[in-house]
């Protein structure tokens, strides 16, 4: 098992923290996301590692940026 930390950008609420856990929650391989609003985190979990770009294209087209 495998847990990557990023920090995001640009979220002002409960929908952002949603749409980033949709679209992270559908990258191939990730078994778990948790987002925290007040601080940014996320943290990505999965069997394998998870290409950082795959999470990056995915926190984009949420509209969200990582730092």
């Amino acid at each position: 098992m495998s847990t990557q930390s990023y920090v995001v950008t640009g979220m002002t609420c409960a929908h952002c923290v949603a749409s980033v856990t949709e679209e992270v929650s559908d990258v191939n391989g990730v078994t778990a996301v948790a987002v925290d609003l007040e601080t940014g985190a996320l943290q990505v979990t999965s069997d394998q590692p998870v290409p950082d770009e795959a999470v990056r294209a995915a926190v984009e087209e949420a509209g969200y940026q990582l730092a």
